[in-house]
């Protein structure tokens, strides 16, 4: 074996053990989300987001689809605020089907029909309601129209499983 064949090889060696984790060593701690909001940059918490969040690599992921205003029987209110408490409340059941908590989501996306600087407002006290100071990484969407005619909110999310 050639000297440069042997380097590469113990290189990729070492490489690949230092990738190794070892679960027994884990620790709950180990599976915090990292929120980064950069001192140079908008403070974004104010209107209830980080601007970043990093995920442990021991963590799984589960991704929630997006979750409306429904009630239990399926029955949405016309009113805009009624419609994102509602799907927050049905984003922390889906949160409880998992066994995970609010501080464990890393990424929110919401949707919003129409959109206006007026809604901002709701959507602000709703997340930091939910998720308190563990604000998550979020991306506000406006469109024209979701799945059904009604629906005039829809928030998704990442989430780590401990």
């Amino acid at each position: 074996m050639s000297h440069a064949t042997r380097h590469l090889l113990i290189g990729g060696l070492i490489i690949m053990t230092m990738g190794v984790f070892n679960t027994a060593t884990a620790s709950e701690n180990d599976l915090k989300l990292t929120i980064v909001n950069p001192h140079n940059l908008y403070d974004p918490t104010p209107n209830g987001y980080s601007t970043a969040v990093i995920v442990p690599r021991e963590a799984r992921l589960a991704y929630i689809s997006g979750q409306g205003g429904q009630d239990s029987t399926g029955a949405l209110s016309p009113d805009f605020a009624v419609q994102v408490k509602q799907a927050y409340a049905n984003l922390h059941t889906a949160l409880d089907g998992l066994g995970a908590k609010p501080d464990q989501v890393a990424k929110l996306t919401v949707f919003v029909v129409d959109h206006d600087m007026s809604k901002l407002e709701v959507l602000t006290r709703n997340v930091k309601d939910m998720f308190g100071e563990t604000l998550p990484a979020q991306t506000l969407i406006p469109v024209p129209k979701l799945a059904i005619d009604p629906m005039l909110f829809e928030v998704e999310a990442v989430v780590i499983l401990k």
